[in-house]
């Protein structure tokens, strides 16, 4: 197996390490981000549904930065939503103020019922700059 080349943004190490997952990969001239929601530092979940959207993408983006990307170099998208039907037109008011201009990247939307506690994920694939 080779060895993973992960990603951790300042200050929350602990957190991925007590979950034991990793918040990002490099492989192959991609980054592969796992699913990021609107948590505090603590890990709790923003209670506010567009807080917590922008708790998500400002968690993404910290991420993004550590790789030396920024959402301009993400690639592909998958959201999470527990009860698109009823939250989706809050997450799509403030998903503009983080996506940038076109050409967007690709997108897939998934409605769960269940995140844990939260009410929206992203996980992205980015192309590392350079390679």
């Amino acid at each position: 197996m080779s060895v993973r080349n992960v990603i951790f943004p300042a200050g929350r190490q602990a957190l991925y390490e007590q979950n034991r997952y990793s918040p990002a990969i490099k492989s192959n001239g991609f980054l592969f981000v796992s699913g990021q929601v609107g948590s505090r530092p603590d890990g709790s979940p923003e209670t506010d549904l567009t807080k917590q959207v922008r708790l998500a993408f400002e968690n993404l983006n910290s991420i993004l930065d550590s790789a030396g990307c920024t959402f301009d170099d993400v690639i592909d998208v998958t959201v999470f939503i527990v009860d698109p039907e009823k939250n989706l037109e809050a997450i799509w008011s403030v998903i503009h103020e983080f996506w940038g201009p076109a050409p967007h990247p690709t997108l897939t939307g998934v409605g769960v019922t269940w995140l844990y506690g939260f009410q929206f994920e992203i996980k992205v694939i980015a192309k590392l700059s350079g390679v």
